[in-house]
């Protein structure tokens, strides 16, 4: 039995497709749904999960926290001379700014993820034929060859083709960002989150969970790694302080050993001085809180944001149209 969405082109006849599915318009069993549920396993889209302390340590790398991790390898190693003991002191409280920095920022990352993810965890119903009969059943148990019902105002919970009956209306915008419903005529096929606007037919179900259309469209998106103008900005301001800072270290060192024949401890700490002072390590902190404010405040509205980032591309948008209640 074919599970690739790209066998069922809406040119092959729905007849056809059932004899690709082996099924029949009276519906499946449920020995048959079960099995098939074993094969195709849960209609759903199974987000990856992270590993949160990785996570947590992704978080820490990055250039600012580099510069810090490298004053804090100052403050012992490098310190350590001039007959004095290393700048534990300023070790520790380098650490501690870091982990500080470092926790705020995977909360705040965590906490967006977990509103999304708690929202797409609300199950949905949906009417599936099952042993000759019509019954109200989890969205999740739908395989390949079920036959349902789709009505005004529910979301599509597969890719599905539709048998006979009168002409839907479509809304496809969470796919494909058309704005007006478009009309789905018996034959035609309909994908997965799609939403019914008008009218009410039978549909065989030809593709669910990761084989949909959505699923597909969903790991491109994920995949796709756009740097967006705020992170834009933000490198552009590191790289120019540290790349200051490496320039001013020079200098210093210069002007202080050769120059003023300064003790070796005296130097470090002033370049400690240098190192920490100049980098404006709680920077990406105070924006990310601040952008925190306005996630929670669009919450407010019943829009939640999945990615921080978002919300600048919400920011620079005069009007802004929402069609569903989903994580943007």
């Amino acid at each position: 039995m074919p599970n690739n969405i790209s066998v069922f082109q809406e040119q092959i006849p729905v007849e056809e497709v059932f004899g690709l599915l082996k099924c029949t318009r009276g519906g499946l069993t449920s020995e048959e749904g079960a099995n098939r549920l074993q094969i195709f396993g849960p209609n759903k889209l199974e987000g990856k999960r992270e590993n949160k302390i990785l996570k947590f340590l992704g978080v820490m790398w990055n250039p600012l926290s580099c510069v810090m991790e490298m004053a804090s390898v100052m403050a012992i190693a490098l310190a350590n001379g001039g007959g004095k003991s290393p700048n534990w002191q300023d070790f520790v409280g380098i650490i501690i700014l870091l982990v500080v920095n470092s926790t705020i920022n995977f909360i705040e990352e965590n906490n967006a993820g977990n509103a999304a993810a708690s929202m797409a965890g609300v199950a949905r119903k949906t009417k599936v034929l099952r042993d000759g009969r019509w019954t109200e059943q989890d969205v999740a148990i739908l395989v390949p060859g079920d036959i349902i019902s789709i009505k005004l105002g529910d979301i599509v919970p597969a890719d599905v083709r539709l048998l006979e009956g009168d002409a839907l209306k479509i809304d496809q915008s969470a796919l494909t960002g058309e704005y007006l419903p478009v009309t789905k005529k018996p034959g035609d096929e309909v994908f997965s989150s799609s939403i019914c606007t008008q009218g009410e037919i039978e549909a065989v179900v030809i593709a669910t969970g990761l084989h949909t259309f959505f699923d597909t469209t969903a790991d491109l998106v994920d995949n796709t790694n756009q740097v967006e103008h705020f992170q834009k900005v933000l490198i552009d301001i590191v790289n120019f302080c540290i790349c200051s800072i490496a320039v001013g270290m020079v200098v210093e060192i210069i002007f202080m050993y050769p120059i003023q024949h300064r003790r070796y401890r005296d130097g470090i700490n002033n370049l400690l001085v240098l190192l920490i002072g100049g980098i404006p390590i709680s920077m990406p902190t105070v924006l990310s809180v601040t952008m925190l404010i306005g996630s929670r405040l669009l919450s407010q509205q019943g829009i939640i944001t999945k990615r921080m980032t978002a919300i600048e591309k919400m920011a620079g948008k005069q009007i802004l149209i929402l069609f569903l209640l989903n994580p943007v």
